[in-house]
């Protein structure tokens, strides 16, 4: 699974692509391109890795990714909805050169420097621009660019937002880490349930145990067994939301061994335990 490096061609009726698409599961590999992006998820969920940033989503997840960030966004377990999303593209030369040093501009400008660590919007306020990326889609070629105009904005102009990952984190990348990370996510993804040793993920990557625990340590500012169980803790969330499995079979269906360490783990990553999760999203779906 290699890394991939995806050429983004404008439309010729804008100097922008804006497009929407709809598909069984997103399937796109871990990739990166040298112009913005905006993405809205319409359907589905699943887990979104931004860098050094991994986290679940579901619909209404709006983030910001600058040049050259690499993501992709993967399905968990089955879906009921095809996987649908709304999607954004544009570089530097949006509006001819040194366009972002006007005036006018200095709040996108501002918003395209924080672009680089990957800014994700509050569902609520995502939701609030649905209509507005869905009007994008449809308009004329110079209305569509006032429209994205107007979005980037707004963007540009509200506090509900998160940063995503750390800003040396695609700087510091070379090709050959592209390759390697995309490996390592597949393999993650894919066995995540069992047992993994530092034996056998290091072998993925054609590594000894200590080359690459430094390796991994180095490039996503963790250790990778605590990159592991916090994927591990994200699908069991999804359990906990989505089905009625107890606690203790969520536990053992994550790939965890232990059931107090199951529940430490989750309290660290979760503020919480299992039940009060569950029992939260409980109450948020009944009052909605």
């Amino acid at each position: 699974m290699k890394a991939h490096y995806e050429k983004i061609i404008p439309l010729e009726s804008n100097s922008f692509k804006a497009f929407s698409y709809e598909m069984e599961e997103f399937d796109n590999p871990w990739h990166y391109h040298p112009e913005y992006e905006l993405t809205y998820i319409v359907s589905s969920q699943g887990v979104r890795y931004t860098g050094n940033s991994f986290e679940n989503f579901k619909e209404n997840d709006f983030v910001l990714l600058g040049p050259n960030l690499p993501h992709c966004w993967k399905n968990t377990g089955p879906q009921i909805q095809k996987a649908s999303a709304i999607v954004v593209h544009w570089d530097n030369s949006l509006l001819g050169h040194d366009w972002l040093q006007n005036r006018e501009f200095k709040n996108i400008n501002k918003l395209f420097q924080l672009s680089e660590k990957g800014i994700k919007f509050d569902s609520d306020f995502s939701l609030q621009l649905k209509s507005k990326l869905e009007r994008l889609l449809i308009s004329a070629p110079f209305e569509k660019l006032l429209h994205l105009l107007e979005i980037l904005q707004e963007l540009a102009t509200t506090d509900k937002v998160k940063i995503l990952c750390d800003r040396s984190f695609h700087e510091q990348l070379k090709l050959d880490d592209h390759e390697r990370i995309n490996v390592i996510y597949h393999y993650v993804r894919s066995n995540y349930t069992e047992k993994i040793s530092l034996a056998q993920i290091a072998n993925e990557v054609n590594m000894g145990t200590e080359s690459f625990s430094r390796y991994f340590s180095k490039i996503m500012n963790k250790p990778f067994f605590a990159f592991l169980n916090e994927y591990r803790i994200n699908a069991a969330c999804k359990l906990l939301i989505e089905s009625d499995l107890q606690v203790t079979e969520i536990c053992y269906a994550c790939g965890f061994e232990s059931l107090p360490f199951f529940y430490r783990q989750f309290k660290k990553y979760k503020g919480n335990s299992p039940h009060q999760y569950r029992s939260a999203y409980q109450r948020i779906s009944f009052l909605a």
